[in-house]
């Protein structure tokens, strides 16, 4: 099934600013602008802002329009359910170093389904809490055939579009499950200097694997964050016999 109209644009205006033509703080094109181009109705456009804005792309301005965010946002590792978006769940981020292939943790393969001694790119960021202190380390591995075929994952700065959309564009991959574990263990020395606790301080691990309609990984994250900054909450309906 082709892409509806809205999705159109909206994948047409996010490859733009992927490509630096509208860069942080840059309006976009108006509503009236996006119908002309586009000889669609103002709802379709609005639509078209509606999926960037969730994607916490662009922000909007009263009685000026949509700008690309000055402050790219990054969420933790796991909680990647339907519906979800960085705006929800997304915070202030810094990226660490520069993306390199290396070999992952054991369990890492495992999740990636890689041979031992077979390398990933890797990723690294810090997401910060709200007053700017470190709240989780988050490494985010990606397979050889997904590096292979993605090179801006090997870039350093920050990806506009996400990494998710990015990668579908790319390959034409995109993720339909996602799977979260999630482990108590003591900091390492890394993940304490980067977080700036002291050892030992107990953290919670969260481990999210996303793969596509194929049931083949397209990433593996690893979110650690200090016991005391972490926490989960489920509001689910519950029945007779439950």
């Amino acid at each position: 099934m082709p892409p509806l109209k809205y999705e159109q644009i909206a994948e047409s205006l996010r490859r733009r600013i992927a490509d630096g033509e509208f860069g942080p703080g840059d309006l976009l094109p108006s509503s009236r602008d996006l119908c002309e181009q586009w000889d669609v109705s103002r709802a379709t456009a609005v639509k078209a802002m509606d999926i960037l804005r969730a994607d916490g792309l662009i922000v909007p301005h009263q009685g000026r329009g949509f700008s690309v965010v000055q402050t790219a946002l990054a969420r933790p590792a796991g909680g990647r359910r339907a519906g979800t978006s960085r705006t929800s769940g997304g915070r202030p981020f810094r990226r660490l170093g520069a993306p390199e292939m290396l070999t992952p943790p054991s369990h890492v393969a495992d999740a990636l389904g890689l041979s031992a001694g077979v390398g990933a790119l890797h990723r690294a960021r810090l997401v910060l809490a709200e007053d700017d202190t470190p709240m989780t380390y988050v490494t985010a591995w990606f397979p050889p055939d997904i590096a292979a075929q993605c090179p801006r994952l090997a870039q350093k700065g920050p990806i506009a579009e996400g990494t998710t959309h990015y990668v579908r564009r790319e390959t034409g991959r995109g993720p339909v499950l996602g799977v979260d574990e999630t482990t108590v263990r003591l900091a390492t020395s890394a993940e304490a200097d980067h977080l700036g606790v002291k050892r030992p301080t107990a953290v919670a691990v969260d481990l999210h694997t996303a793969y596509d309609q194929d049931d083949r990984p397209l990433v593996c994250e690893e979110g650690v964050t200090p016991s005391h900054l972490w926490r989960r909450t489920d509001k689910y309906p519950m029945g007779p016999g439950t």
